[in-house]
């Protein structure tokens, strides 16, 4: 009878189906860290059984064969006796042979070999265990050989008797009780290993379950739970009291996602902020130009004071439209490209002066540079860096009593040029010092935004220098302004 066709491949496939599932289902397990824990628990429990099993069976082989070899002593003392009294007849060879569970035995005594008891010619194969010189390696070795041997094969044991270590003792006997009473051996004692072993596993697998695995899976979860609504404050996980690694990752874990959910925040409130400015640069825009139709004019006035308050105002417009042209690109992404060219600097750093002076009011100001000293810096960039140095300065001078001078000396290294720019303020409080060049946090005046050393410092690096701190206590404040030098033509 032929088989439907169309039914034949339903039944192929449903075996099919079935051992997919279970490979993934063993995949899934094996990918966990619950079933990779379970699975080096059960490969630890297996080869401790393999290393207790074989030296415990070696023991009780060899414990087996000493009680043989000393029942066979005793049957040859009882040969001896019967000898002796005319009674060692066939049946009671037979009768000893019986009680020492052996087919033949022998004794060596003064060098002299004797056959004491024999039960007829031995036709079997024969292997010999020498109870006096075989180590621990030769009882391992022999009781494997032992386990998987043949049935029927003979065993000759040659053993010292307790009672009598200056005597041999040979008996050969059917190795076939030793095989069976080695597999129940084996089954007992793989029984109990296989029971403590559950147990022990058990407890040691609830162990690190409960002491690393659950915890661990707590940090697995509250970082997926974290990254899919950051924003949440519920998501950030509650770490747990205690000062073990666990705990402290926790901890760190509570803390990283803390920052991380707070600068998320700040992005917010900086993307709304960078809206607001958008709107209010374009109408600050309009009334700079405004402003500037008048200073034009007022450039044009005889009076030469007039004119130069209206050039010096004119050209503070002018910084100002390109900065508020600036402050969106600065919004988008970095600080515009520098557009360098070479720049006398001590008209830049005067210039500077004179704006940060007109705003926050007159301190005594010392410049000792070289007239001579050339820059290839942005102009804009580099006026904004020293502007928001000295009105920083001149601010917190202003705010305190006491001598009010600022200064600006230069060094130079063959690399770089070194502008010490120093103050005779009251110097930065700590909190200050530990965040000086973190927009929206460095800053130490009420009403300050923080941004203008951050912008400072991002200015001097783009020009491939640099903006630190040196000191600041109460005698003063000091920092560097480090400015590449031009690259010197080869000769």
């Amino acid at each position: 009878m032929q088989s439907d066709p169309q039914q034949s491949p339903g039944r192929s496939a449903l075996p099919r189906r079935v051992l997919d599932a279970g490979a993934g289902v063993l995949a899934r397990f094996q990918l966990n860290l619950p079933g990779q824990l379970l699975a080096l628990i059960i490969g630890l429990v297996v080869t401790a059984l393999v290393l207790v099993y074989f030296p415990a069976a070696a023991a009780y082989r060899l414990q087996w064969m000493q009680d043989r070899a000393e029942a066979a002593h005793l049957a040859a003392l009882a040969a001896d006796v019967a000898e002796d009294s005319g009674a060692l007849g066939e049946r009671t060879v037979e009768e000893l042979l019986e009680g020492a569970g052996a087919v033949a035995v022998s004794r060596v005594r003064d060098g002299i070999n004797e056959l004491i008891l024999y039960g007829g010619p031995i036709n079997a194969d024969m292997v010999t265990s020498d109870l006096r010189e075989a180590s621990w390696w030769d009882h391992l070795r022999e009781t494997v050989d032992t386990l998987y041997s043949a049935d029927g094969r003979m065993l000759r044991i040659r053993a010292e008797p307790q009672s009598r270590p200056t005597e041999t003792i040979d008996v050969i006997l059917s190795e076939q009780p030793l095989k069976e009473a080695l597999n129940a051996f084996s089954r007992q004692l793989l029984t109990g290993s296989i029971l403590i072993a559950l147990g022990v596993g058990l407890v040691i697998y609830l162990a690190m379950f409960f002491l690393f695995v659950r915890p661990m899976r707590r940090l697995a979860g509250a970082m997926v739970r974290f990254r899919s609504a950051p924003e949440d404050v519920s998501r950030v996980i509650s770490p747990s009291a205690g000062h073990n690694e666990i705990a402290r990752a926790e901890q760190e874990l509570a803390a990283m996602q803390e920052e991380i959910r707070q600068a998320l925040h700040q992005r917010e409130r900086l993307a709304a902020l960078g809206e607001a400015v958008a709107k209010i640069n374009h109408d600050l825009r309009n009334v700079l130009t405004s402003a500037q139709l008048v200073t034009d004019r007022l450039a044009m006035e005889e009076d030469e004071r007039i004119q130069k308050m209206a050039s010096r105002l004119v050209r503070s417009i002018d910084r100002g439209i390109r900065l508020c042209e600036a402050t969106l690109e600065f919004g988008r992404a970095e600080e515009a490209p520098s557009a360098r060219s070479s720049v006398v600097m001590t008209e830049l750093i005067e210039d500077a002066f004179d704006n940060a002076r007109l705003a926050d009011g007159e301190v005594d100001w010392y410049l000792d540079i070289d007239r001579a000293l050339r820059l290839d810096v942005d102009q804009d960039q580099t006026h904004r860096i020293f502007l928001n140095l000295f009105r920083n300065a001149i601010q917190a001078m202003n705010a305190a009593e006491g001598e009010k001078r600022l200064s600006v000396t230069v060094e130079e290294d063959g690399h770089c040029a070194h502008f010490w720019v120093r103050d005779t303020g009251p110097g930065l409080p700590p909190k200050a010092r530990d965040n000086l060049f973190k927009a929206f946090t460095g800053s130490t005046r009420k009403g300050g935004s923080g941004l203008g050393l951050a912008i400072a410092r991002e200015l001097a690096r783009a020009h491939g220098g640099d903006l630190v701190l040196i000191k600041s206590d109460e005698n003063g404040t000091v920092f560097a302004v480090m400015l590449p030098l031009p690259a010197t033509p080869a000769p």
